[in-house]
């Protein structure tokens, strides 16, 4: 099950690019997390909220695989959705230029249910809510 792309629009910062006048590789990683975290709002559990309830989302794994450069000023779309949400979670991503909607980078990130001693947790059982709003909005998607 996997749910509709979620998407946010970012304007690339110079400070954002490197000596060969594009964007930095690692910056596509906290892209990534950018449009994680917007998602994750969006269904109606914001990280704040699982932080407060002691639930933690670490990344276990992190893949992109990069096809052309994005430049300073550049607009870009970052997509993201959710494609699992049992015992690990996984976000997959496409970041693509508005302009020509030129696909740029793909990936997809891990991640495990955990509490603050970082022992993996069951969300279904540790905060049934959470996983609720979650579930709800993988199946409306």
């Amino acid at each position: 099950m996997e749910s509709k792309w979620h998407e946010i629009e970012l304007r690339v910062r110079y400070s954002e690019t490197d000596a060969m006048q594009v964007v930095y590789h690692a910056n596509y990683l906290n892209w990534f997390e950018i449009g994680r975290t917007e998602m994750m709002r969006n269904t109606g559990a914001p990280y704040r909220e699982l932080e407060e309830a002691g639930i933690l989302l670490p990344v276990i794994e992190a893949r992109a695989f990069y096809h052309s450069p994005a430049r300073y000023d550049d607009l870009i779309i970052i997509r993201t959705r959710l494609t699992e949400a049992r015992v690990k979670v996984k976000f997959e991503y496409e970041i693509v230029r508005q302009s020509d909607a030129q696909l740029l980078v793909n990936g997809y990130t891990v991640h495990a249910w955990v509490n603050r001693d970082m022992k993996p947790i069951q969300l279904r059982k540790a905060a049934p809510e959470i996983y609720n709003a979650i579930l709800g909005f993988l199946t409306e998607n």
